[in-house]
C-alpha cells in the first residue's frame, strides 16, 4: 500500500502540551554548524541573525518506503511533508514579514537533500543526526523503532534569540499559516 505523504490522515492523535518547550523563549540560539541542503554546513546562530522561523520536525517519509511501525499512533509524529510543503508555499509571504525559514530534523544529510530536491524546498533543511540542537536547547525528543527523533515544534528567533515558540504543532500543515498570523498580529518583539 502506498503512503500519501502530502496529506495527513483525519484520525491522528493530537499531541498535548507537556511543557517541554516552555523554557525556550528568551534563549539564545547556539552556534552549531549543521549540514545544509543548500550545500556545506550552516551555523544556526549566524543564519538566525535576523528574523528567522525555525521548524523542527521528526522525519519526512520517502516514497516507496513504509512508515516506521506505529508511526500514525504517535501523537504529532505524522505530517512532516505537509508541514515542509506549507512553509515552502508560504516562503514569500514570510519574507514579506522579513523572516527567513530553516527546517531541522535528525535525518541524515542525504535524506534531507533527497527530500528537498523532490519537494522543491528553497530554504535550508539542516541535518542534526546527533541531536546537537536538542542537547544545547533542551528540545523535546521521542524514540520510535530505535530512532531518537525531534518532537515537532517551531520557534521564531530575532537576532539569534528565541521570541516565540509553537508547541505542540498540530495540525502540521497549518503551522506556516499560524506563524504568518502571529507575525501579522504585531506580536513580534513583544
Amino acid at each position: 500500500m502506498s503512503v500519501d505523504y502530502l496529506n495527513t490522515p483525519k484520525n491522528l492523535p493530537v499531541p498535548e502540551d507537556d511543557g517541554a518547550a516552555d523554557h525556550l523563549p528568551g534563549n539564545e540560539l547556539p552556534s552549531l554548524s549543521l549540514p545544509s541542503t543548500l550545500g556545506g554546513a550552516l551555523d544556526l546562530a549566524r543564519a538566525a541573525s535576523g528574523l528567522t522561523v525555525v521548524y523542527v520536525y521528526p522525519r519526512t517519509g520517502t516514497p516507496g518506503e513504509p512508515l516506521p511501525e506505529g508511526w500514525d499512533e504517535i501523537p504529532g509524529a505524522r505530517g512532516c511533508t505537509p508541514q515542509s510543503c506549507a512553509f515552502r508555499d508560504h516562503v514569500r509571504d514570510l519574507a514579506d514579514h522579513g523572516a527567513s525559514v530553516i527546517g531541522v530534523s535528525a535525518q541524515s544529510a542525504a535524506d534531507q537533500l533527497e527530500f528537498a530536491q523532490r519537494e522543491h524546498i528553497p530554504y535550508p533543511l539542516l541535518s542534526d543526526s546527533d541531536l546537537e540542537l536538542a542537547a544545547a536547547l533542551g528540545l523535546p525528543t521521542f524514540e520510535a523503532t530505535g530512532m531518537r527523533l525531534y518532537r515537532r515544534l517551531t520557534f521564531i528567533a530575532r537576532a539569534g534569540r528565541i521570541e516565540k515558540v509553537f508547541y505542540p504543532v498540530f495540525p502540521p500543515q497549518r503551522n506556516a499559516s499560524d506563524v504568518l498570523a502571529w507575525l501579522g498580529s504585531g506580536s513580534v518583539g513583544s
